[in-house]
């Protein structure tokens, strides 16, 4: 007797494992691949019973079945009527999760993605692509000096370096490069701006001791991040670049970069090959100009990414002077001007050299 009643006990234990595997599994994603959106409407008064059959029906779940029962075993609330963005790709919690955030679904969105390093330039017609703002909407708010001084006030990492006429843009190398997403084509300049610099203030809280410890500026700190951000954005190892950089600073040398004789043409790279008036031109930002020498540009030359700003606070200790990257972003680095031209000279015979042709 005793046998049977074990058997039996345990025909009952694995039908109910099988009954929780089941029930697990139909609450999982329908197919966690399809990661398109779907606009699903929830009608005014209706419960999670109400929209369950609709769900269904647009193979958003797997079993109605298991998903009333987790309605009813996690004493979920009605949910709120309006528009929700549902993807297969969603288990049942995540859909519940949805649900219990409300309707936050906006259809007059905007959605714009800043790329890292890329400059204000860029900036500037991305929000005039996307919004109802101008590009010289953007580019007057940035002379605005009674906005700026707001900005000052309300953000530890800028002063008064961005107030300086000499710049191009007050706020390049402080927007941090994202993909944002705001309300409607009104949105403000301050509104984008302030998005941004919301964002790099998280970006930077993690080594705020060691920006207001350093003997650089955070501005210095921004502008040597961005020089990096453009020689070493193909490279697998900006710190060492950046520790290149610093060594021609500490020995009074000009850096020598292509990307800041660009930026003082107001030219973008790969737009064309600067002229030979503009190489040797002298201004605060080309440091190809030997009045340079030991000097960082004036100001950031685009908006870099934290991965370069990291490499500039906590770069390679070498005795390098020069560095060059292959095309697959494997970076030599070389004491010597000779090494260094030996090592291009390596390259283009190993067919490891850029081809723009």
């Amino acid at each position: 007797m005793k046998k049977i009643v074990v058997i039996f006990l345990g025909i009952i234990a694995f039908s109910i494992l099988g009954l929780c595997l089941i029930y697990n599994m139909n609450l999982k994603a329908v197919d966690k691949k399809d990661l398109s959106k779907t606009e699903f409407m929830v009608d005014s008064g209706s419960t999670y019973y109400n929209v369950i059959s609709k769900l269904k029906k647009e193979d958003l779940i797997k079993s109605e079945l298991c998903f009333k029962l987790y309605v009813k075993f996690n004493k979920v609330n009605n949910v709120e009527a309006g528009t929700y963005l549902l993807s297969k790709s969603m288990s049942v919690k995540d859909i519940i999760d949805t649900f219990s955030k409300g309707n936050t679904y906006n259809p007059d969105a905007v959605v714009i993605t800043f790329k890292e390093g890329k400059n204000i330039r860029s900036v500037a017609s991305l929000i005039a692509k996307n919004t109802s703002n101008s590009e010289n909407d953007v580019y007057n708010l940035l002379k605005d000096k009674d906005y700026l001084n707001t900005l000052k006030s309300k953000y530890w990492f800028i002063d008064d370096s961005i107030l300086n006429d000499k710049i191009y843009y007050s706020l390049e190398g402080y927007l941090y490069p994202n993909t944002y997403e705001f309300k409607n084509k009104d949105v403000t300049i301050k509104e984008i701006f302030e998005t941004m610099l919301d964002e790099t203030e998280k970006k930077l809280a993690d080594y705020k001791s060691d920006v207001l410890n350093s003997k650089y500026s955070l501005h210095q700190i921004l502008t040597l991040a961005s020089i990096v951000e453009l020689e070493g954005g193909n490279s697998s190892d900006r710190e060492g670049i950046a520790g290149v950089f610093y060594n021609r600073l500490n020995n009074n040398i000009p850096l020598g970069s292509d990307v800041t004789t660009y930026y003082a043409s107001r030219i973008d790279l790969n737009e064309r090959d600067l002229y030979q008036t503009e190489i040797d031109d002298v201004n605060d930002y080309n440091t190809r100009s030997s009045s340079m020498a030991g000097r960082l540009p004036i100001g950031p030359i685009c908006n870099p990414s934290i991965d370069s700003i990291k490499a500039v606070l906590y770069p390679t200790e070498s005795d390098y002077f020069y560095f060059i990257a292959d095309k697959t972003g494997k970076t030599y680095f070389s004491k010597t001007y000779s090494e260094h031209k030996q090592a291009k000279q390596d390259l283009i015979e190993a067919g490891l050299w850029y081809n723009y042709e």
